[in-house]
């Protein structure tokens, strides 16, 4: 019996990888470029590489919708980076500068910051506004 796998677009590089299910928490790296692919800290999406890591990557994928003037943001950026901890291997943590990105930020009608959007494999699956804590995100990862 052959061990499943799923991909997962390095941030780095774009070029998209196949993990075994078993090896999503044992620090995958990028086969082509040799960067961790899922390292339990979050990544920055832009304009220009969100839908290919969101098309890509067929594990959870949530996405912080943030700026840098926003104070909720900087309050809640501790509790999603010790959310990416938490999540390491299972879901793939990411954050999107609204003002540096108005493209996404536009195409899924982020009104207000900080939002939360959990993508499965591209396809939005559920939506958080405001500041939350880590416990909050982990089990919005979790959600269906």
């Amino acid at each position: 019996m052959t061990n499943p796998s799923l991909h997962v677009a390095c941030p780095h590089c774009n070029k998209t990888n196949r993990v075994p299910t078993d090896k999503l928490v044992d620090d995958p790296v990028c086969g082509a470029c040799g960067l961790p692919l899922l390292d339990g800290k979050p990544i920055e999406l832009t304009d220009e590489t969100f839908e290919l890591v969101a098309s890509r990557t067929e594990i959870p994928l949530i996405v912080d919708f943030w700026a840098p003037w926003c104070g909720p943001c900087r309050m809640m950026a501790p509790q999603f980076d010790q959310a990416a901890k938490t999540l390491k291997g299972r879901a793939l943590l990411a954050k999107v500068n609204s003002d540096e990105s108005p493209k996404v930020s536009q195409r899924f009608a982020i009104r207000s910051i900080p939002t939360l959007i959990r993508f499965d494999k591209g396809v939005e699956a559920g939506r958080q506004t405001g500041a939350t804590q880590a416990a909050q995100i982990v089990a919005f990862a979790h959600t269906t």
